[in-house]
């Protein structure tokens, strides 16, 4: 096992374009595999993208974003 630093994560409510992809994703990989849906779907809309869009707008999504302190990061990197 690793061990984690016990600097507090601090984030914001917001993510990035690339952690919106990234997520969408990832679940509607999760729906085409038989994943249950968390909203109410019209019975015309098939494509897992579009289900995993209206479930990020109901804010149901159940994927956790983790945001590490980029300074930390700088910190293990610099050589002593």
């Amino acid at each position: 096992m690793t061990k984690r630093s016990s600097v507090s994560r601090v984030s914001t409510e917001h993510i990035t374009r690339f952690e919106k992809a990234r997520i969408l994703g990832a679940r509607a990989l999760q729906i085409s595999l038989g994943a249950p849906i968390l909203v109410d779907v019209p019975a015309s809309i098939i494509d897992p993208l579009t289900i995993a869009e209206m479930e990020m707008d109901a804010n149901v999504i159940p994927i956790t974003v983790i945001h590490r302190d980029v300074r930390e990061k700088l910190r293990l990197s610099t050589p002593n």
